[in-house]
């Protein structure tokens, strides 16, 4: 039987994963937008601020335009080295090369505010444009696919430099036997064989390998089980794929 690593500050990662499943963030004086919950650790002097702050108007202005989800950040800062994870899912870090990337907002655990984040149009997701690293959860290991192609909305995770996707439904599924069923017995929600996301042009499609969800919960929640201190749920997975502004090579390498 294999020892486990013991990491310390010094042995830790900077910016990559510790594991599939934990990402290692080192501040150096410098600042990142973290939502609330993904934080399991950290190393050095970091402090987490709400963005209701009012020194961080500055950065708000330039770095975060989702008003929707202001509750669910915080920015965190100092130095030091910061491990961040989500419930055991796979954690991937993403560079994005002046680009513009929509991503399921439950997804996205963290980024740098050289990133601007905006509300997308698509209920659900959020927007990061411009250059910087960003990073996210995903329920499996992340697929790369070039459109014209449609998807099962629960399997998507975003998609890069491509319009946003049209819905799709297969009437003839819908309307068939199956459709007689579920109008009669009110059973059957609809599924990615009868409902798709449509998209076409130019770009990247990220897909999860599976069409469960990331279940939502409540952020900054402390568990309940007895002797448990309040504090924050773990997990993550890693690997750094390259999102180039324009169509091209995209390169993702997985942590140990």
């Amino acid at each position: 039987m294999s020892t486990p690593a013991v990491w310390d500050p010094a042995t830790l990662p900077s910016d990559d994963n510790v594991n599939p499943y934990t990402f290692c963030v080192e501040l150096k004086g410098s600042q990142w937008f973290l939502q609330k919950g993904k934080m399991i650790a950290y190393y050095g002097s970091i402090e987490f601020n709400g963005l209701g702050h009012g020194r961080l108007d500055r950065l708000l202005r330039t770095s975060f335009h989702s008003p929707l989800h202001a509750s669910d950040w915080v920015v965190a800062e100092g130095s030091g080295k910061m491990l961040l994870a989500d419930r055991s899912f796979d954690v991937n870090s993403f560079d994005l090369d002046e680009g513009n990337l929509t991503i399921r907002s439950g997804n996205l655990l963290a980024y740098q505010p050289t990133l601007a984040l905006k509300q997308s149009i698509v209920p659900g997701f959020l927007t990061l444009i411009g250059t910087g690293k960003f990073v996210a959860a995903s329920n499996g290991p992340v697929v790369f696919m070039e459109p014209p192609l449609r998807v099962d909305p629960q399997a998507l995770v975003g998609w890069a430099d491509c319009p946003s996707p049209c819905h799709h439904y297969d009437h003839g599924y819908m309307t068939g036997v199956m459709g007689g069923l579920r109008a009669l017995t009110g059973l059957g929600g609809a599924s990615g064989e009868e409902h798709q996301f449509d998209f076409t042009g130019a770009g990247t499609v990220l897909l999860q390998s599976t069409e469960q969800l990331m279940a939502e919960q409540p952020t900054g929640v402390a568990p309940t089980q007895a002797g448990v201190p309040g504090a924050y749920s773990g997990h993550g997975q890693g690997s750094v794929p390259r999102l180039p502004g324009q169509l091209g090579d995209l390169q993702r390498r997985f942590g140990l």
